[in-house]
């Protein structure tokens, strides 16, 4: 089981996860599931419309994300992964407002679907501002790949539970390392 985020963040880490590695299995596979998960999730209103075209979107930009999130074990960030996110910002019309105390605030001026993923970067934006970000990585493991928050002290945790993710890497290298014998 990968680490929760803290608050809000949890649901971009619960985004990320909506596409299972091990079973291939994508939770926003259709415009209605897409839909359903956005509004189970606080994101959008029930009877919000949702296109063919508003979920692929989604799904480049939860795809984008998990690049970002490699990107935080060091690895390099591919650049379509900024294209998408910088077009998914500008298609949720961001903009700075002020609440009543006259803090400043990120919100999506767009609605429907541009606008609920617009709400998602806005949450990263605040977990980067608090120190947060940095700490949702994505396991490097190909049958896993789930979006998990290191809670190390040193921001060091490579793998979504060190117990299955981690204990598979070793074993493999291992038997690697037993096929290739003795070093010379």
């Amino acid at each position: 089981m990968s680490n929760p985020a803290p608050g809000e963040l949890e649901r971009v880490r619960a985004f990320v996860n909506t596409w299972d590695a091990e079973d291939d299995s994508d939770a926003i596979a259709s415009p209605d599931a897409l839909r359903a998960w956005l509004v189970g999730n606080g994101l959008l209103e029930k009877g919000a419309k949702v296109t063919a075209a508003d979920q692929r979107r989604a799904a480049g930009v939860r795809e984008a994300l998990r690049a970002t999130l490699r990107a935080h074990h060091g690895h390099d960030e591919q650049e379509w992964a900024d294209d998408a996110l910088c077009d998914a910002s500008e298609r949720a019309k961001l903009q700075v407002r002020f609440d009543k105390r006259g803090c400043a605030q990120l919100v999506p001026a767009a609605g429907g679907v541009d606008g609920a993923l617009g709400r998602l970067l806005t949450i990263v934006h605040e977990a980067d501002r608090e120190g947060h970000w940095i700490r949702l990585k994505v396991c490097p493991a190909d049958d896993c790949q789930a979006a998990f928050y290191d809670l190390s002290r040193n921001r060091s945790a490579t793998w979504c539970d060190m117990k299955v993710c981690g204990n598979r890497h070793k074993v493999r290298e291992y038997r690697e390392r037993r096929l290739r014998g003795p070093s010379a």
